[in-house]
């Protein structure tokens, strides 16, 4: 007596009503979806990957942009600081040149101007305008200034026609004056124009500016 057909376990196909062909035919599609679900498997392991690697990165990447905009922003602050520094520095060269130039003007001015009929105003006036060496210089012998500009009974007129800082600090600078004076005598005749070229050793003196030394170049 045959026994009873056994049905079978739940998921899985009868196969028993098929012929070989038929069989061969379900197995082979059996495993061939079982290969598309393994590489959909593997793909979806791939791109699991792919994403946590992304997210590994991400925070680092993120951190050095970070970091770079950072350094980006000081390299620019340093850089605004330096412009602004060098051109405060060349404006107060720039004035610094300026003042030596104007003092050396009226230096050379008060220096080259003679007045016979009040010689003793012209030489306290180069004294105020002096520093030492030259007021110590110039003091010693300031009445023999007085005696011979009141003996040659001539006026002296000088103009400034440029002046020019050859080298300068915060506190001295030598200064390279070109002057015109034109000497007149008691009768009021005037003399030819005559040039000097004065090189001046000036010094900050509180707050003026006056003269330590004089050269005469011509």
């Amino acid at each position: 007596m045959s026994k009873p057909a056994t049905a079978p376990p739940d998921g899985v196909e009868d196969l028993s009503g098929l012929t070989p062909q038929e069989v061969d035919r379900v197995l082979e599609q059996a495993e061939a979806e079982a290969a598309a679900a393994e590489t959909a498997a593997a793909q979806a392991r791939s791109r699991a990957a792919a994403a946590r690697r992304r997210l590994r990165r991400g925070p680092r990447w993120q951190t050095v942009v970070g970091i770079v905009t950072v350094l980006c922003a000081l390299a620019m602050a340093v850089f605004s600081v330096l412009i602004w520094s060098g051109h405060r520095d060349t404006v107060r060269d720039q004035q610094n040149r300026a003042e030596f130039a104007a003092a050396a003007k009226q230096v050379a001015v008060t220096l080259l101007s003679i007045d016979f009929t009040d010689p003793q105003t012209g030489m306290q006036r180069i004294l105020d305008n002096a520093v030492d060496p030259f007021r110590t210089e110039f003091q010693n012998s300031s009445d023999d200034f007085v005696k011979l500009t009141a003996d040659a009974k001539v006026s002296t007129k000088a103009v400034v026609d440029a002046a020019a800082v050859q080298s300068a600090t915060a506190d001295a600078a030598m200064v390279l004056v070109a002057a015109t004076t034109t000497v007149t005598d008691a009768e009021g005749v005037a003399e030819p124009p005559r040039t000097w070229q004065l090189r001046l050793d000036l010094r900050r003196d509180g707050d003026r500016i006056k003269m330590a030394e004089v050269d005469f170049v011509q």
